[in-house]
C-alpha cells in the first residue's frame, strides 16, 4: 500500500470542514497523486447511514455504549469501502475525523473510558492508523460559540451536549496528543482561518516532501 492516510480532528466548532475545504487545492497543486476527501462518521453509503442514526436529534436515549459501537461500525465500513482502496490506488486519503474522535467524545465525552473505546476501534481499524494526524486546537467556548453562530439552531445531537461534556471531550483530545507526539500534530485553530490552511499545509508538506514538491 503506497498511499498516505491523513486525518483531521478536533473539538466541536474547531473549523476543520471549512479548511479542509480552502486545504485540499492547495495540496492539489503541490503533487501529481489524486487526493481523496472523505469525512465520518460517514463518508460510504452504509456509513452514511448510520451517521443519520447518530446525529439525530431525536434519538436522545441511546445508550452511550451503543454510540460508540456505531460510531466503529461506521468507520470499519468507511474504511473498507473508501480508505483502503484509495490507499490501494496510490492516491492520497484526507478524512474529516477517525478514531481519535470516537475515543475523545465518547471515551470523554460520555465517560465511557478511553481504553474501552481505543479497543473497540482497534478491532474496527484493524491496525490502518493515519499516517499523519492534524488537530486543529480550540477551546470548548470559542468553538461552541462558532456553532451557535453558524448553524442558527440546527445544531446535532453532539453539538447540543452541555459544556461539560465539551471539556471532556476537549480534555481527552489534549491527552491523545500528548500521547501521540510523531503522528499527531496540534495547530492553533482560534487564528485567522487563513492561517490555519496555511499552518495545516506545512505541516503536510514538511512530513512529505517526496509527494508534495511539484513545481518546487
Amino acid at each position: 500500500m503506497s498511499g498516505i492516510f491523513i486525518s483531521f480532528e478536533g473539538p466541536d466548532g474547531a473549523g476543520k470542514t471549512t479548511a479542509l475545504k480552502k486545504l485540499m487545492p492547495l495540496l492539489q497543486e503541490k503533487t501529481d497523486q489524486e487526493i481523496v476527501l472523505s469525512r465520518e462518521p460517514g463518508g460510504s453509503p452504509i456509513s452514511e447511514k448510520i451517521r443519520k442514526i447518530i446525529l439525530d436529534i431525536h434519538d436522545e436515549e441511546m445508550d452511550p455504549r451503543t454510540e460508540a459501537l456505531l460510531y466503529a461500525a461506521a468507520r470499519r465500513q468507511h474504511l473498507i469501502d473508501v480508505i483502503l482502496p484509495t490507499l490501494k490506488e496510490n492516491k492520497i486519503m484526507l478524512s474529516d475525523r477517525f478514531v481519535d474522535s470516537s475515543i475523545a467524545y465518547q471515551g470523554g465525552g460520555r465517560e465511557i473510558g478511553t481504553k474501552e473505546v481505543a479497543e473497540i476501534n482497534d478491532f474496527a481499524i484493524d491496525g490502518h492508523l493515519p499516517d499523519l494526524t492534524i488537530y486543529f486546537d480550540v477551546t470548548p467556548a470559542v468553538g461552541l460559540a462558532r456553532i451557535r453562530k453558524d448553524h442558527e439552531g440546527q445544531m446535532d445531537r453532539l453539538e447540543k451536549e452541555a459544556i461539560s461534556f465539551h471539556d471532556r471531550v476537549y480534555d481527552s483530545y489534549e491527552q491523545i496528543v500528548k500521547d501521540n507526539p510523531k503522528r499527531i500534530k496540534k495547530i492553533n485553530a482560534e487564528q485567522a482561518p487563513e492561517k490555519v490552511v496555511s499552518d495545516a499545509l506545512a505541516v503536510i508538506v514538511n512530513r512529505f516532501p517526496e509527494i508534495f514538491n511539484k513545481g518546487e
